[in-house]
């Protein structure tokens, strides 16, 4: 049972509560390595060798695929110059240029778009959905890899700011109509443990029949205080606009985060890309 303990303990640490679990599932080590996983943006020089950079990325296609559409690609890009070129365009993060490997996994409904076109067939599904899709699969081989390169020890930090120049990235990486970056990926091997972030409670995010937020704000309040206590914030945003709060915590950094427009042009890339999200 000393593997239950340490992965109710893990789920506890990072949710506040844990499940009353009392039999001890099979493969409890994966389960107890993924509820422990942490974000890592410091690397060691060591570099990752191309072709394990290679099976994590079939392991990672190999995910399941909305009606097998197979709509996620991934774009390793390894040349330097073409790295600093990315930095460039998101100089506030450092790890696209300094993380020993970095990937770009994107959104394809071009390929299904094509084979319309192949046999001379209307693509009569063109609105939002076909967007979605191919977000969703894109979203899933992402989440695959980053728990396939977990298992053999590599660290790794989504880019999601990539999104914030989204033309000039496509651009950049020669993407055509029907595809586009959904996310980056620093990859390497772990300089450090890394920090285990407590998430919202599960009675917040796990529901039962039906969507329920009874007790909600007093619910993020307590998830507020519990990683206050665990994982402070070194710094508050934009304090020469809200001030120095003397009660900092998770939700009032979210709110000013997004207090100030971020992507507001995105939709209009996505049109250029083709896209009919009506």
């Amino acid at each position: 049972m000393v593997l239950l303990d340490r992965l109710l303990d893990i789920v506890k640490a990072r949710f506040g509560s844990s499940p009353v679990l009392k039999t001890m599932p099979e493969g409890i080590e994966v389960l107890a390595a993924m509820a422990n996983r942490r974000v890592m943006r410091r690397y060691t020089d060591k570099p990752v060798d191309p072709a394990l950079l290679e099976t994590l990325c079939a392991v990672a296609l190999a995910a399941p695929s909305k009606s097998d559409l197979q709509q996620a690609d991934i774009i390793i890009v390894s040349d330097k110059a073409q790295r600093d070129r990315l930095h460039g365009l998101i100089p506030d993060n450092p790890w696209i240029r300094e993380a020993p490997a970095l990937l770009v996994f994107c959104a394809n409904n071009r390929r299904h778009r094509l084979m319309f076109e192949w046999r001379q067939q209307p693509f009569v599904n063109d609105h939002l959905d076909p967007f979605f899709n191919a977000s969703v699969d894109a979203g899933i081989v992402l989440a695959t890899f980053i728990a396939a390169a977990d298992r053999v020890g590599l660290g790794s930090c989504p880019v999601s700011a990539i999104r914030n120049r989204a033309a000039e990235v496509s651009d950049l990486l020669g993407l055509p109509d029907h595809v586009f970056p959904v996310a980056g990926l620093g990859v390497g091997w772990p300089s450090f443990a890394g920090v285990l972030s407590p998430r919202l409670g599960l009675d917040v995010t796990i529901h039962h029949d039906r969507y329920d937020e009874s007790g909600l704000q007093e619910k993020i309040a307590a998830y507020d205080r519990r990683r206050a206590a665990v994982q402070p914030y070194a710094t508050q945003r934009y304090t020469d606009r809200f001030g120095q709060a003397d009660d900092y915590g998770w939700s009032e950094d979210k709110v000013r985060q997004y207090s100030v427009p971020e992507r507001a042009d995105f939709g209009a890339f996505i049109r250029k890309k083709g896209f009919n999200p009506d």
